[in-house]
């Protein structure tokens, strides 16, 4: 079976999901947390090489103050219970994003994950955290007119090279959305332009490993023509 290379997913619902069980919607994060554990592992079991994951968007400060300080404390939250096991099935983490806005314990806990992992070789599990896909455009934008200010490089720029722009510059195989929405929300909006789409009812902290594997297992089943013609 055709396994995608770079997976990546709008974790979404964890607010409705606990709402439905009369929980804070802080336990629905906390979760949530708990699903971004297993769904790596399983990821980096089925081979696939880097997983992107939406965890905190530009979008996300208009939510209540209460809710946003949680969710600043949930990467020490998760790194302290999961680097280990991180370490152990040689899983690496990256993050795309302005860390700058958060909290420094934030961004430390971030950081030092990053830098613990640097050397595995397994699956690449990027936290997209203070991102935004119109953000990373732009910045790009701003950063190939630096250079072609600085005569650094000329003005001849191609679309495989603004990638290197990009915060993530890999294409988006497969792109999944959790919790029945059916909109992107400003994510990965240049690297999603030949992914495969999959909207699942599933809400994020029900997401599990037969979810992620029946996922799989629709991306394999499609034709992925990129505007040519199967033969």
């Amino acid at each position: 079976m055709k396994v995608p290379e770079t997976i990546a997913i709008i974790m979404d619902g964890n607010g409705r999901w606990a709402k439905a069980k009369g929980l804070p919607r802080t336990a629905g994060h906390k979760q949530g947390a708990d699903t971004i554990r297993t769904v790596a592992l399983h990821a980096n079991a089925r081979g696939v090489k880097k997983l992107i994951l939406y965890a905190f968007s530009t979008e996300n400060w208009k939510r209540p103050q209460d809710e946003v300080s949680f969710l600043c404390k949930l990467p020490g939250l998760f790194f302290n219970r999961f680097i280990k096991e991180l370490m152990v099935n040689n899983i690496r983490v990256t993050f795309a994003g302005e860390l700058e806005r958060f909290p420094e314990d934030t961004q430390n806990v971030i950081l030092k994950a990053v830098d613990q992992t640097s050397a595995n070789t397994g699956l690449e599990l990027c936290i997209a955290i203070n991102y935004g896909a119109r953000r990373e455009i732009v910045k790009g934008i701003l950063h190939y007119a630096e250079d072609v200010v600085s005569q650094s490089r000329k003005n001849d720029l191609t679309e495989e090279e603004f990638s290197r722009y990009l915060m993530i510059p890999e294409e988006v195989d497969l792109l999944i959305r959790t919790s029945g929405e059916l909109r992107i929300s400003n994510f990965l909006l240049w690297q999603i332009a030949y992914a495969e789409l999959i909207f699942t009812p599933v809400a994020w902290p029900d997401f599990n490993e037969e979810e992620l594997d029946r996922c799989i297992e629709e991306f394999a089943k499609r034709d992925r023509r990129f505007g040519g013609l199967t033969s």
